[in-house]
Parts: structure tokens; C-alpha cells; sequence
């Protein structure tokens, strides 16, 4: 018990757990629950809550706990001893939760509980995600089916593994020392700076150039030297791919390898293709209605993208006498046509959004909509200095919730952003657990003599990371397999943090946020204006790209070629053909980096965001109707979705907030598409 992994009542001792903790703490930790649910079921005659559910949820909070800090600290401090470590565990992991999800006696126990009308509605909801979850562990299968069951999904959690393993490395192995600053004409003084100093910290004279993302942005929207751009492209474009400096790196073959074996598994499980197996799960149901939304979305905004495209391509043109436009030139022509219609770019607005003002008031505004006051706590252990960690207390000063906070980018953090969750609320007998959440972005940091300032963009991101932290923390419910986002089917989970995102575009509050970190100087009303007009600023572009990766992910996992291994390219093709108005270079392998669908659970359900983006649209026109910032409004929305996680449908807690189903019409208003 000296294993500080052993720790299931309070937060993670981080400065105490060490790689060599971990394997020992996960073998031991499941050798108890097996040993638990073998006792627990020989004990039970009669099944019910207080004998069944209730101890099951206790040891399997414990696993919850033990392995939450494991693989939060692979994704944001990875070393090689850690990774090791962490991938002896999966097969493990996966072995222990397919046993589970075939235990007959288990599934025979949650069928008779279901027929009792004993239950409260909540408890129905657990026993009815179970029910299906045993369906789709197997529990219908024949012994050696689901022995292959289990095979099948420890070889997809390693393979998984593999390819987010080796999109880090190939992001991190990259690097370009620049020694003549007049290579990086155009590059803001912001970024020359952040570059100055990893060269310092790599011990080097110059400006060094990487892979994460705010270098590869910086270069991309401002950079002069074309090639430069084209360079950095090409770069970031063939991570992980056979044009990778070290062939161990290649994703191509784990794709083929990760689509063929989702194709067995929806089979034996009895579905006709991957895409089948997860709408069972969904908001949408059927692959059909899925196609159907994406196919909806395309025509709009195909009509406003080449309007778009037209007008780029002409301004490149008069500018720069550019004939052709390449993938490259898009964010570098894109950024100086916005300054010149809307005369602001992200950059210039870059001082007048330090990290500390805009988290300010983004918790000002959580705090208005939901009664609750958010304080920093500094006597939590955490992983990194930049680390940041918060309590949240509700009008009776009441401990409620908690969150990390770890915004910036740096060597061995994996990169883009993400909640993810430290504990999960929940009240059971002698148990009662407060929500934690762990918020990650990978912004550019503070520099020496300047705070860490974020782009527009940035602040887009942060606000949309914590409304799914929201979604996490101010659930109100007890059960923790319907708690925050467990039980929410998956593309209705980005509601909460598409929703936030609209404040990032609310006047009162872009008042509030957008003061020059030096001077103090709130930006001007005409600027504030001219930010929210610019939204919808090549709309069409953006909504192409979205459904170009949700195309591109469904049909693969609806349309499986098992004569052609390599069908999904054939099929990223023709997505391309459908909605790129700009030739993608031969050389582009973004499948290989696309760790959302192939190491994330994003598995033939990314058309989520867009899906999700249409409530979020809805449900803010709603909150623009009742005034935004109104506390009434907020704890309508509090008490109808945000509270309630996963325990009802998503149409339902919709319907109760809006009294109607969904329309697409406020999101292509939105946009500016309609």
C-alpha cells in the first residue's frame, strides 16, 4: 500500500508516482476487483442496487482512480520508461474489461434487476447502458468468439497506442535551426521570440523551428519565404507516414490493420460495418441519417466556399501576382485578406488577450450562469510549474468540483487539446466523490519579459475546453456511470463546449477579456465589432474542411473494402474530390496524424462536432433570446443538460430545454452561410 498509485480518496500524489508504480499498482488493483466480483456474485440470491450496483461501482472507482493519473501523465509528460510502463498495461486493462462485459452470471443479475419497478429513472438509465454495453462486449457470442472478442480489442488498444506513440515522436523529431532572422520576415515578434528561446533551451545560437502546433500556425499564417510555409507544410502533413525520417514511424499500415480489425469486431458483434456498430450508441442511430446530415451540410457550403476561394485567389493574385493557389499560401493569403476586410489580424489582437485576463473572464462568466465561485488552489501536487489548479464552490461554499489547468505547449505533452477526467462525481452508500477535471491546451507560454498572450483562436479553444469541463464538473447526478460525460451519447458530448464558444464572441464579455496586457487599453468598440462580423469569415472553408475529416472517417468505417487494404485512400480521394476546392498535394497524408478516429474515440463518429454545433447553435439562440449572461438562463440550461450527464437521451434533455426538437437553421445562420 506504499504505492502512491494506492491513493483512491483524495487527488494523485504526481511528484511521488514513478514509472516503475505502475504495473505493479494495475495488476494488483485488478487481481482485487476479479477477486471482488467472484465473492460479491456468489453472495447475491435476489439482485438489487444495495447489493449489486453499489459495490461494483466502488472497486471499479478504484481502477477509475489508480489509472486516471497513469494516462493523463503518458499524454502530457511522455518519456520512454513511462510509455513502457503504460503499454504493458493495456492488454491487461482491455483483457479485465471484456472478462467483465462477458460475465454471464453479471449480465443475468442486471437482466432481472432491469424488470424490477423498484428502480429510480436514473438507476433504469444504468441498467439500460449496461444491458447494451454487455450486448457489445460479446455476451451473446460463443466461447471462442469471444475469445477472439478479446483478442480483437487488445490488439486495436495497442495498435491505438502505436499510432498516437508514433505521431509524437515524428512531431518531436522535427526541428529547424534558422540562423538569419531574415528567413522569418513576417513572423510576429511574439513567435520570433518563443523560437529565440528554444533555440536557448536546445543550446543554440538562432531561431529553432518544431513541429507543435503554435510554430507550425505562426509559420503557416505569417511567414513571407514561401517556402519556408511549404517546408513546415510538407513537414506536419507527412508525420508518421512512410515519408518519416525514421520507418518505424509509419501509420499507414496500422490503418489498414485498426479498419480491418473494426471490421471483424462489428461483425462478430452482428453489424453490417464499424459505422453500424457505433451509431447503436449514438444520437443519430442509423449510418444513413448520418450520411444524410453530412450531405445536407456540403451544398451550403459549398456554394459559400467558392465564393470564398474566388475571392482569395483573386486578392493573391493582385497582391502578389500568385497564379496558383497551393495548400501552403491558404492560412498566410487567408490572414492578410481578414486584416484587409475586417483590418484586424490575430496577432495585433494577441497583446490585448493575456491568458490571465481571458481565464479571468471566463470563469467570471461560469460563475454568473451558475451560481459557483472558482478559486485558485496552490497546495495540490502537479506535474509541471505551469500547472494550475482550481476549486469550485457553490453559493453555499460548498466544495463541488475541481480542475487542472495545463495550457501550454512543450517537448513530450501530445499536442492539440482536451478534458479528460481525474475523478468522477459520485454518491453510493459510504462513498461520495467530487467531480475533478483536467483541462489541456498547448498555447505558446510566457516569454521572459512578457505574459503568456493568446490569439483569438486560442481563447476559442480554452472557452471550448471548459465547457466540457463544465459538462464534467456541475453534473448533478450521483451514479457515476451517468456522471458528467459518462452515459452521453457521443456526438451530443460537444454541446457544453460549443456552446461556451459563443462567448468568446460576446460583446459584453470580449470588453471584459480584451485589454492590452501593458497599457490596460480595453479594444476599441469598432475592433470588438469588427471581430464578431469576422466569424463568419470564410465559413464555407472551414464547414468543407469539417466535413472533408467526418466524410473521410464515416465512409471508411461504413464502406470497408476487405479486397483493397488500402480502400481508404481511394475514399479520402473521392471526399477530396467532393469538397476541396484547393488540389491537396500527392504528398498530404494527414490520415496518418489523424489521431482523433485512429487513437482517440472518435471512431467513425466525427461528424460529432458538426452534429453537436447544430444543438449548441440552437441552444444558444435560445440564450441570445433570454440575454446571455442571465443567471435565469443559465440555470435553465443547468437543470436541463448540463447537469443532468447521461442520465436520459440527449434528444430528451434537448427537448426539455428548447420544448422542440433540433433545426440546422441557427447554425448555418451563424455562420453566415445561410
Amino acid at each position: 500500500m506504499t504505492n502512491p498509485l494506492f491513493k483512491f480518496d483524495s487527488l494523485p500524489d504526481f511528484s511521488k508516482i514513478k514509472a516503475e508504480h505502475i504495473v505493479p499498482a494495475v495488476t494488483e488493483q485488478i487481481h482485487k476487483n476479479r477477486h471482488h466480483l467472484e465473492k460479491l456474485l456468489e453472495d447475491i440470491d435476489v439482485p438489487s442496487w444495495q447489493n449489486l450496483i453499489e459495490p461494483t461501482s466502488i472497486v471499479d472507482r478504484e481502477l477509475d482512480n489508480l489509472w486516471s493519473p497513469v494516462s493523463h501523465i503518458n499524454s502530457v509528460a511522455n518519456s520512454n520508461e513511462w510509455r513502457e510502463q503504460y503499454e504493458q498495461c493495456l492488454p491487461i486493462l482491455t483483457e479485465y474489461a471484456a472478462e467483465v462485459g462477458q460475465n454471464q452470471v453479471l449480465f443475468q443479475h442486471y437482466q432481472n434487476l432491469a424488470e424490477q419497478e423498484t428502480l429510480a429513472p436514473q438507476q433504469q438509465k444504468v441498467i439500460k447502458d449496461a444491458l447494451l454495453g454487455f450486448k457489445l462486449s460479446g455476451i451473446d457470442l460463443t466461447k471462442d468468439k469471444q475469445n477472439r472478442y478479446k483478442e480483437i480489442k487488445k490488439q486495436l488498444s495497442k495498435l491505438s497506442s502505436d499510432f498516437s506513440n508514433h505521431v509524437l515522436d515524428a512531431t518531436m523529431a522535427w526541428k529547424k535551426l534558422i540562423s538569419d532572422v531574415a528567413d522569418l520576415r513576417g513572423i510576429p515578434e511574439s513567435s520570433l521570440e518563443q523560437f529565440a528561446q528554444k533555440a536557448e533551451d536546445d543550446e543554440q545560437q538562432g531561431y529553432l523551428l518544431d513541429l507543435q502546433f503554435p510554430t507550425y500556425l505562426a509559420i503557416l499564417t505569417y511567414a513571407d519565404n514561401r517556402e519556408l510555409r511549404k517546408e513546415l507544410y510538407q513537414a506536419y502533413a507527412t508525420r508518421a507516414s512512410e515519408y518519416s525520417s525514421n520507418k518505424d514511424w509509419d501509420n499507414g499500415p496500422l490503418i489498414s490493420e485498426i479498419m480491418s480489425l473494426r471490421q471483424e469486431l462489428a461483425e462478430l458483434l452482428g453489424f453490417e460495418s464499424y459505422a453500424h456498430y457505433s451509431t447503436a450508441t449514438k444520437m443519430a442511430e442509423r449510418p444513413d441519417r448520418v450520411i444524410a446530415f453530412l450531405e445536407e451540410l456540403v451544398a451550403p457550403s459549398l456554394r459559400a466556399a467558392k465564393n470564398e476561394i474566388k475571392a482569395l485567389s483573386e486578392f493573391a493574385f493582385k497582391r502578389d501576382g500568385l497564379e496558383s493557389l497551393q495548400a501552403w499560401d491558404l492560412s498566410y493569403y487567408s490572414e492578410l485578406l481578414r486584416q484587409q476586410d475586417f483590418d484586424i489580424s490575430q496577432e495585433a489582437l494577441r497583446p490585448y488577450f493575456p491568458e490571465a485576463q481571458v481565464t479571468q473572464t471566463l470563469f467570471d462568466i461560469a460563475e454568473t450562469l451558475f451560481a459557483i465561485k472558482i478559486e485558485l488552489n496552490t497546495e495540490v501536487d502537479i506535474w509541471h510549474e505551469d500547472v494550475r489548479f482550481y476549486d469550485i464552490r457553490n453559493t453555499n461554499d460548498e466544495l463541488i468540483a475541481r480542475f487542472y489547468l495545463d495550457l501550454y505547449a512543450r517537448e513530450h505533452k501530445r499536442g492539440g487539446a482536451w478534458m479528460d477526467s481525474c475523478r468522477d462525481r459520485i454518491e453510493m452508500g459510504q462513498i461520495k466523490q467530487i467531480p475533478v477535471a483536467y483541462l489541456t491546451c498547448n498555447f505558446a507560454g510566457p516569454s521572459k519579459d512578457k505574459p503568456a498572450l493568446l490569439t483569438h483562436d486560442d481563447v476559442l479553444t480554452l472557452f471550448h475546453e471548459f465547457g466540457h469541463g463544465l459538462h464534467h464538473m456541475l453534473t448533478q447526478v450521483n451514479e457515476s456511470q451517468i456522471s458528467g460525460i459518462n452515459g452521453v451519447e457521443w456526438d451530443a458530448v460537444e454541446l457544453p463546449s460549443q456552446l461556451m464558444e459563443n462567448y468568446a464572441y460576446h460583446e459584453p464579455s470580449l470588453r471584459a477579456m480584451a485589454k492590452h496586457y501593458v497599457t490596460g487599453e480595453v479594444l476599441d468598440d469598432l475592433t470588438i465589432q469588427k471581430l464578431i462580423e469576422a466569424r463568419s469569415f470564410q465559413a464555407g472553408m472551414f464547414m468543407l474542411r469539417q466535413l472533408e475529416f467526418a466524410l473521410f472517417d464515416f465512409r471508411i468505417h461504413l464502406e470497408f473494402d476487405k479486397h483493397n487494404n488500402n480502400y481508404w485512400q481511394d475514399i479520402l480521394a473521392e471526399v477530396r474530390d467532393q469538397v476541396n476546392l484547393i488540389t491537396v498535394p500527392e504528398f498530404n497524408r494527414f490520415a496518418c496524424g489523424f489521431s482523433h478516429i485512429f487513437a482517440g474515440g472518435y471512431a467513425a463518429g466525427y461528424y460529432s462536432y458538426k452534429w453537436a454545433e447544430v444543438l449548441s447553435a440552437d441552444v444558444w439562440e435560445y440564450f441570445e433570446e433570454k440575454g446571455p449572461m442571465a443567471t435565469d438562463t443559465g440555470q435553465h440550461y443547468h437543470r436541463c443538460i448540463l447537469g443532468q450527464g447521461g442520465s436520459k437521451p440527449a434528444m430528451e434533455l434537448f427537448v426539455d430545454f428548447r420544448g422542440r426538437e433540433p433545426t440546422i437553421e441557427p447554425l448555418l445562420k451563424q455562420q453566415g452561410i445561410l
